[in-house]
């Protein structure tokens, strides 16, 4: 197969695995969980969320190295691929009162999202050359917003009205369909892209070989200190990513409880605001190239607290469209600003031991606090209080990221 048609494959699976991402974390599940299931219980969603991302960050070292020295990383995507699409076709099985049902089924299968990726992200240099790397990847990210417009439309074609007498009926179905999508979109990277070639370890040593690595990271950035710039940005990205990805999380059960959206208006909220965030990363992009990514994310934090504020205050949906857009914006932009700004951080001859870092136990551990104070509090008070409280995460990671020092020109770091 030619470059340009392993690279469209390879992109498939983004524009398949956005169906679980955006139907069972974002949009729909999230809000069936907590609200139907488990009663209106919404610290058990925050726990849920926190404990799958916990295990996915703890898995993540010896998969990457299993991602890195295998030969076998097909068979590994298909097994943690596997077992997020059966989860997330047995979700239609879930009513209400079905509690840990519910709960188990939702840790495993984001377990299975998350440990996938790793494996789907070591396929890039298999099916492009290095400079073509950040091209590529922009392509994935692309497809994966595509699948996600893709999926919500067929959300508002299959779910009737929450009046309807078969309401929930659809509202499982619309699992079973997102593992469905899941599945057929991600076949052909199975079918069609070949096994990359690697060296052998066995299973012991790749075990070791992660956790010596991850171990060995940790020691130099936070130990011994040896990038202070890379451990105080690590430090904020940990806490203003913790909230983003509990807004994500918690996002439509907000929309749901304080602005009572029906579920076609927030499916057709989230359409608009995955356009807006399109819009955002190609914009703050170029801005970043200006002013460079430390202050392009400083810019987008500011907005993300604006938008917290905002959202506690707002009294109608047309007003709620006004802070969704913001943080539309904000989210694409503050995420690949952050990876460009660790990209610029890191020495070239540890790019592919301090990312795993960054993307693993600091990007997917970040989730650990906001989901469950999001939740306690939503249970306590409310929802508003309860979104307005991220916001202290994102002006924490403000002044923390103030502290990470770079020269002028973006290009060096000055410890």
């Amino acid at each position: 197969m030619k470059e340009k048609g392993r690279i469209f494959v390879w992109s498939l699976f983004d524009f398949a695995n956005t169906a679980f991402s955006v139907i069972i974390v974002t949009v729909v599940f999230s809000k069936y969980f907590s609200n139907y299931v488990a009663y209106g219980n919404h610290s058990l969603w925050g726990i849920a969320v926190s404990i799958s991302m916990i295990a996915a960050a703890l898995l993540s070292p010896p998969l990457g190295a299993i991602a890195d020295f295998s030969r076998n990383r097909k068979r590994f995507l298909l097994l943690f691929t596997l077992i997020s699409i059966i989860c997330t076709a047995l979700m239609f099985f879930v009513k209400q009162g079905d509690v840990l049902l519910g709960f188990t089924l939702f840790v495993l299968a984001n377990i299975g999202f998350e440990g996938g990726l790793v494996f789907y992200d070591a396929f890039l240099p298999n099916i492009t050359e290095k400079k073509n790397y950040g091209r590529v990847s922009g392509y994935g990210f692309a497809m994966g917003y595509l699948g996600a417009l893709a999926i919500l439309l067929i959300a508002m074609a299959v779910l009737p009205s929450s009046t309807s007498p078969n309401y929930y009926f659809y509202v499982r179905l619309m699992f079973a369909i997102a593992a469905l999508f899941f599945l057929i979109f991600a076949a052909p990277i199975f079918l069609f892209i070949k096994e990359p070639e690697s060296g052998e370890y066995t299973r012991v040593s790749l075990l070791k070989k992660g956790m010596s690595r991850s171990a060995h990271t940790f020691k130099s950035i936070f130990i011994k200190k040896e990038y202070p710039a890379i451990a105080r940005f690590l430090i904020a990205f940990f806490i203003y990513n913790d909230a983003i990805i509990t807004i994500i999380a918690f996002a439509a059960i907000f929309m749901s409880n304080v602005l009572k959206m029906s579920d076609n208006e927030i499916i057709l909220f989230f359409v608009v605001m995955q356009s807006s965030a399109i819009l955002g990363s190609v914009v703050f992009g170029i801005i970043a190239d200006h002013i460079g990514p430390k202050n392009t994310i400083g810019i987008t934090l500011v907005i993300w607290i604006a938008v917290v504020v905002g959202a506690f205050f707002v009294n109608s949906v047309s007003q709620f469209y006004v802070v969704g857009l913001l943080a539309g914006v904000s989210i694409g932009s503050s995420q690949s600003s952050s990876r460009s700004l660790m990209a610029l951080l890191t020495p070239k001859e540890r790019e592919a031991e301090f990312f795993g870092f960054y993307d693993g136990l600091c990007g997917k551990a970040s989730a650990i606090i906001g989901p469950f104070i999001y939740g306690m509090i939503s249970d306590l008070s409310n929802d508003r209080f309860a979104c307005l409280a991220m916001g202290a995460f994102f002006l924490i990671g403000l002044i923390l990221l103030r502290n990470v020092r770079v020269d002028k020109n973006n290009s060096q770091i000055v410890t």
